[in-house]
């Protein structure tokens, strides 16, 4: 079967080659599964980043909405208290 050293040699050489074949489709395939989780990774980060620019939109949109509001509740507000003072002034002048 092995007739000189040369032939040991090939054999051992397959041998080695398969082995490096082997270890390297296995890193291969670790390497692009990794990456695979990473991508899954970065799709849920980039969700969660566009779901709180949305949510960041609409608290800008409530409370420029909520300031409107509140400039008319402060106007309201205004008016009602001169019209207070204002019945107090006629009150004070009847009295007198």
């Amino acid at each position: 079967m092995f007739t000189t050293s040369a032939d040991i040699l090939n054999i051992i050489l397959s041998v080695c080659l398969i082995a490096l074949t082997f270890f390297l489709c296995w890193a291969i395939y670790y390497f692009v599964a990794s990456l695979a989780r990473v991508h899954r990774l970065l799709k849920t980060v980039e969700t969660g980043m566009v779901k709180a620019e949305e949510v960041i939109d609409m608290i800008k949109d409530k409370l420029k909405n909520s300031a409107t509001y509140l400039m008319i509740f402060a106007e309201v507000a205004k008016r009602a208290m001169e019209y207070v003072q204002e019945r107090k002034n006629t009150k004070k002048t009847s009295k007198k």
